[in-house]
């Protein structure tokens, strides 16, 4: 952790929705003049896009049917790690894009499923922004979590976060149903192990759990509303958090427990961001006057 250059990280498994709550930050900083650099998660795959099918189906013929993105073998943690130490040291550190599409892979005359070369993030930024799957990740050869200032994850309920997947990944990748159940078959022990245990370090999640019968979601024709949806956000130290604030200010809302809100689904970005400007607030504070004892 560091007051000169402070950390975000948005942890959570792939459909779990980390990228809208991205957004909610994005217009937090806009906002409040806070310029951040942004770093995806996926940049931090160890295999291209090609060389990860490849690899794929050489486990596969030597029996491993567990091969995914979620795990060690597949990811450079050590490298993320390092991005988090050196930024809290120097405000800077080596990072990389990854480029989904052919839209993202056009500047950079590359092709889509490929990583642009490593260089430096920028010196003048106020904090580091990460989204993706590993922010939170403890292992015996890494401790990603203990970098963060202000570490977050996003957490549906399992069947809400595979109908979310199911969804766009037919809808906007063009897979079918089996394709993406085995993905979500082959991921489990993976999920298990390396998804799941990032949880238990975060300093705040948020899981939305939907309202309406959710039992099979590999038949589901849509995914629930956020009005269908109530949003529960557990606080791993509530002490400073101004829940009295927090329930008059966000209508039919509860406590489940004392370090628990419980919210109506729709409302779920107000929260975010009720919840997360005075954080945004502190940081910029702390930075200023570090800077300014100097």
């Amino acid at each position: 952790m560091s007051e000169r250059h402070p950390i975000i990280a948005i942890t959570g498994s792939s459909g779990a929705g980390t990228t809208s709550v991205t957004r909610t930050f994005e217009y937090i900083f806009q906002r409040e003049n806070v310029k951040a650099a942004i770093v995806e998660g996926d940049s931090f795959h160890r295999f291209d896009r090609l060389e990860m099918k490849r690899r794929q189906a050489e486990a596969e013929k030597a029996g491993n049917l567990n091969f995914s993105h979620f795990g060690a073998e597949t990811n450079l943690f050590a490298e993320l790690e390092q991005l988090f130490h050196s930024y809290g040291e120097s405000g800077t550190g080596q990072h990389r894009k990854y480029l989904h599409n052919a839209e993202e892979a056009a500047p950079y005359k590359q092709e889509p499923g490929t990583f642009t070369p490593w260089a430096k993030l920028p010196t003048d930024t106020d904090l580091l922004f990460y989204e993706g799957l590993h922010g939170a990740v403890v292992s015996d050869d890494v401790n990603i979590a203990r970098h963060p200032d202000l570490l977050i994850g996003v957490v549906p309920v399992i069947n809400l976060e595979w109908i979310q997947k199911l969804w766009r990944d037919k809808k906007q990748r063009g897979y079918s149903t089996e394709a993406v159940t085995d993905t979500i078959l082959r991921r489990m022990p993976d999920y298990v192990n390396y998804i799941c245990p990032q949880f238990t370090h975060t300093h705040v999640n948020f899981q939305r759990v939907p309202c309406v019968d959710t039992s099979n979601p590999f038949i589901a024709r849509d995914i629930p509303s956020s009005d269908e949806s109530i949003c529960v956000i557990r606080f791993a130290n509530p002490k400073g958090i101004d829940f009295p604030y927090l329930l008059n200010m966000i209508h039919n809302s509860w406590m489940s427990r004392a370090n628990t809100v419980v919210v109506p689904g729709g409302k779920m970005e107000l929260a975010m961001q009720l919840i997360f400007t005075p954080f945004i607030w502190r940081m910029m504070e702390r930075r200023k006057r570090s800077f300014g004892a100097l």
